[in-house]
C-alpha cells in the first residue's frame, strides 16, 4: 500500500513538472509576442486554469474539502481578469467630457427600511456611473474647437486695445526719433483682426510702412535677383542720373543700389531695445512690455493682468504696380540677406474670407483647427500657418460641401492633401506656383511630418 501511494504521488509530481514546464515555455514565448503586459494577463489565466485542473483531478483530502468552494471562487475571480479593459486615451478628454458625473444619493438606491428595523449591517449598494457617451469624430472635432480654438470676446477686445495703444506710442516715438524718415501710419493687423486667431499663440502684427518716393524705386522679382528665390524681392533705387544718391532719405540704407532690409532691421532693433522707455509706456497702459532680445525679428512681449501677447513690428514696402506686393523686412540669410520677403498673409486671409462669404462655408474654421492641432504636436509643429493656409485654399476652391456638418470630411481631406504633398516634397503657393513652401524642410523633417500625418489619418482622434 505504501509503495502504491508513493508511486501515485511520484506520478502526480511528474505530471506537475511537465505542466509547469509547459506553462513556463508558454509564458516565455508570450512575453516576446504579447509584451510584458500581455504576458502577465496570459500568465494569470494559465495559472488559474492549471489550478482548476489540479483541483478537478486530484483526490479530495479532508482539509481540502472545507475550502473547496472558496478556492474555486478565487480561481474564477482570477479568470475574470481576462475581461478586456477599456483603453485609456493618450490625452485628457475635453473639459465638457471630463466633468465628474453626479451619482444618485445612496439613500435613493437602497431599499426602504421598515420603521422599527434594527441597525443596518451592510452598506447600501452603489449605483454604477452611466457610461460616457460614444462621440463621433465630428463631435470630438467640434468639442476640440470649443475648448482649444475659440477665443473669448473679452480677450480679443483687450488685445486689440493694447495693440492699438502700443502702435500709437511707437508712431510717436518714430516721429521724434527719426523725423527725417517718412514712415506711414502704424496699423495693427493679423489673425486677431481677421477672425483667424487660433488660441492665444499667434502674434499681433503692427505694420510700419515705408513711404517711398514714386518713380525712384522699383520692385525686382525674386527670380531676377542674385538669390534666385521667388519669395524674396529686391527694392532697387532708380533714376540715379536725374535724382542722385542722397535725394531720398532712404538712400542711407542702400547696399549695392538696393534698399537693404537688413540695415533697416538693425536700426530699429537697437532703437526698440535701448531707446524706447518701455517701463513708462507699460505703466501708462497698465502692462509690462519687454522687447525680445533673443529673436532676430522685432518682437515685443506684452504681459497684462488678464492676458499675454506678442506684438511683431514689421517694416513693410508696398507697391500699387505689383499685385500682392506686401514685402517685409525679414531676417534672411546668405544671398538674400538684403532682400525683402513677400508676405502672403493678407492675400490668404482675403481669399478665404471671400470664399466663405460666397457659400457661408467653414474654410477659416478648418484652418483654425489645423493650426491648433499642429501647434500642439511635436512633429507637426513644423507646419506653420502659411503651409496650412495654402492647403485650405486649394481645398476651398473646390465645389464641395463646406457646411459645418462636413467639417470632418474636409479635415481628413486636408490630411490626405498634406501627405500627398510631402511625398512629392512640393507644396506650390496658391498665388505664385513658383514658390515651393516645402523647399525649406529637410528630408528628416518631411519624414517625421509624413509619419505623424499618416498615423493621424488612421486614428484622427489621437491628434486632438
Amino acid at each position: 500500500a505504501d509503495m502504491a501511494e508513493f508511486t501515485q504521488k511520484r506520478g502526480k509530481r511528474h505530471d506537475d513538472e511537465v505542466l509547469g514546464n509547459a506553462v513556463d515555455f508558454l509564458l516565455a514565448n508570450a512575453r516576446l509576442v504579447l509584451g510584458v503586459g500581455g504576458a502577465a494577463v496570459l500568465g494569470i489565466a494559465t495559472l488559474a486554469v492549471k489550478r482548476l485542473i489540479d483541483r478537478a483531478t486530484s483526490p479530495r483530502d479532508e482539509d481540502d474539502a472545507k475550502g473547496d468552494s472558496t478556492c474555486l471562487e478565487d480561481s474564477w475571480r482570477e479568470l475574470s481578469l481576462l475581461k478586456p479593459m477599456p483603453r485609456t486615451q493618450p490625452r485628457s478628454p475635453p473639459a465638457a467630457l471630463s466633468q465628474p458625473v453626479s451619482l444618485p444619493a445612496p439613500a435613493s438606491s437602497a431599499p426602504a427600511r421598515p420603521r422599527n428595523a434594527g441597525p443596518q449591517t451592510s452598506p447600501p449598494r452603489s449605483v454604477p456611473a452611466p457610461p460616457l457617451p460614444c462621440l463621433t469624430f465630428q463631435e470630438k472635432l467640434l468639442a476640440f474647437e470649443r475648448d482649444h480654438v475659440t477665443i473669448p470676446a473679452s480677450y480679443v477686445a483687450l488685445a486689440k486695445q493694447l495693440a492699438g495703444d502700443i502702435a500709437l506710442e511707437l508712431q510717436a516715438y518714430f516721429q521724434s526719433k527719426f523725423p527725417e524718415l517718412p514712415f506711414g501710419a502704424l496699423v495693427p493687423s493679423g489673425p486677431l483682426y481677421d477672425g483667424l486667431q487660433a488660441g492665444a499663440a499667434d502674434d499681433v502684427r503692427v505694420l510700419v510702412p515705408l513711404v517711398l518716393e514714386p518713380g525712384l524705386w522699383s520692385l525686382v522679382p525674386g527670380l531676377d535677383t542674385v538669390a534666385r528665390d521667388p519669395r524674396c524681392w529686391a527694392v532697387r533705387r532708380t533714376q540715379l542720373e536725374f535724382r542722385p544718391r542722397g535725394s531720398s532719405p532712404w538712400d542711407r540704407f542702400l547696399v549695392g543700389g538696393y534698399l537693404s532690409s537688413r540695415v533697416l532691421l538693425e536700426l530699429l532693433r537697437k532703437a526698440l531695445a535701448a531707446s524706447v522707455n518701455w517701463p513708462a509706456i507699460g505703466g501708462l497702459l497698465g502692462c509690462l512690455i519687454l522687447p525680445s532680445v533673443a529673436s532676430e525679428e522685432l518682437l515685443l512681449e506684452v504681459q497684462h493682468e488678464h492676458l499675454e501677447l506678442t506684438i511683431a513690428v514689421l517694416l513693410a514696402v508696398t507697391s500699387t504696380d505689383v499685385k500682392d506686393s506686401l514685402l517685409l523686412a525679414w531676417p534672411l540669410e546668405g544671398m538674400a540677406a538684403n532682400l525683402w520677403l513677400q508676405d502672403l498673409y493678407p492675400a490668404e486671409a482675403a481669399r478665404l474670407r471671400a470664399l466663405d462669404e460666397r457659400d457661408a462655408g467653414a474654410r477659416r474654421r478648418l484652418l483654425l483647427l489645423l493650426c491648433s492641432v499642429c501647434r500642439g504636436h511635436p512633429a507637426l509643429g513644423r507646419l506653420g500657418r502659411g503651409h496650412l493656409a495654402q492647403v485650405v485654399l486649394r481645398l476651398g476652391e473646390e465645389e464641395v460641401d463646406w457646411a459645418e456638418g462636413a467639417l470632418k470630411e474636409r479635415f481628413m481631406q486636408a490630411l490626405e492633401l498634406l501627405i500627398g504633398s510631402l511625398e512629392r516634397a512640393s507644396l506650390p503657393c496658391h498665388f505664385n506656383p513658383a514658390v515651393n513652401l516645402f523647399g525649406s524642410l529637410h528630408e528628416v523633417e518631411i519624414d517625421d511630418i509624413g509619419y505623424a500625418l499618416y498615423s493621424g489619418l488612421q486614428a484622427p482622434e489621437g491628434l486632438l
